[in-house]
């Protein structure tokens, strides 16, 4: 028997490592463009606590005052001034990358090769139909997971800092542009950006267009859990005045009738100022105020309920995905 006939064939790569490699030797540009940003990202927040740090010999008290303790003034440094106004805005940096994923995903990553044939090409040799967009929803979501958990790990410990000074501004827990950066709500918001954005192309085919429709898709997502993230865990009734300290969120005040119902402050906006609110309330027949919020005890129980509404539209993404490609090219 001849050498050729005891030659067995080569099986193709099995699963996702071909169609992976292949995607990592064609985008390795963005992937370096996408290691930079996040080692910039890391960057910006260790930097500015090392400013901090370093500014603190101008500091005369222990809450970072610069004048004379005691004296019913406060003037922080400039290093601790800016670096609350760039934390801040940490959760809305976090945001917007997820939409840059998303739109990534939706682009270069999927619709480009739907719309200029290229995946024939693939789905010619060993990957599957499925096997081709599993890798490329597989890739950016395993990526956008880790550098989302590291991101939100440091911005933690930066905001955490500075947060520990009593006279720290602007940096409450339940603010729009600090939540989503605090938590598993970030790595969520990635996972469904690399979903949407596959079920847009897969849909639209068509790269320009898919990009759009994912960053509307996500932008109306985000506005709508930012406007509306308080109602995802019940709030705290505070009545006659005793009211929180500490870090709460406040969401809804007002007074009570004697039957119990409820009358709320924005109804009297129109009265002026704060002692004629109490008046307009009381002639409503007000008797007893109320104020509901969120004691910083629900930060976790808001955020888990948040990440897991978010994991299941992205797997729903997903699932539709599959589909739309499967009806369509079998």
């Amino acid at each position: 028997m001849s050498a050729i006939g005891l030659r067995t064939p080569v099986a193709p790569a099995s699963g996702l490592r071909g169609p992976v490699r292949v995607l990592l030797r064609q985008h390795r540009r963005a992937l370096w463009v996408a290691g930079a940003l996040l080692v910039l990202g890391v960057a910006v927040v260790v930097g500015l606590r090392i400013w901090v740090a370093v500014a603190s010999s101008a500091e005369r008290c222990a809450d970072g005052d610069t004048t004379r303790c005691g004296d019913g003034s406060y003037l922080p440094t400039y290093a601790r001034t800016a670096t609350e106004t760039y934390l801040a805005d940490g959760g809305s940096a976090v945001l917007l990358l997820a939409g840059l994923i998303g739109v990534f995903v939706a682009g270069p990553l999927i619709a480009r090769e739907l719309e200029s044939g290229t995946f024939r090409l693939a789905w010619a040799q060993s990957a599957s139909p499925a096997q081709w967009l599993a890798a490329r929803l597989a890739l950016p979501a395993a990526l956008a997971t880790a550098g989302m958990t590291v991101l939100v790990l440091v911005y933690r410990w930066g905001w955490s800092g500075i947060r520990s000074n009593p006279q720290a501004s602007g940096l409450s827990w339940f603010q729009s542009g600090i939540h989503p950066a605090l938590g598993p709500t970030a790595v969520a918001y990635a996972l469904l950006a690399v979903a949407v954005g596959a079920l847009c192309a897969v849909v639209v085919r068509r790269t320009v267009l898919s990009m759009s429709l994912t960053a509307l898709v996500l932008g109306t997502v985000i506005l709508g859990f930012g406007k509306r993230r308080y109602e995802l865990w019940p709030t705290v009734r505070a009545l006659g005045g005793d009211y929180p300290s500490g870090d709460a969120w406040y969401t809804e005040s007002g007074m009570l009738t004697a039957s119990g119902k409820e009358l709320y402050w924005k109804d009297c906006i129109l009265a002026g100022s704060p002692e004629s609110f109490t008046g307009c309330l009381r002639n409503r027949g007000g008797i007893t105020g109320f104020v509901d919020y969120h004691h910083a005890s629900h930060f976790w129980p808001l955020q888990l309920v948040e990440t897991g509404i978010l994991l299941v539209l992205a797997a729903a993404a997903v699932a539709l995905a599959f589909r739309v490609l499967r009806r369509r090219h079998g």
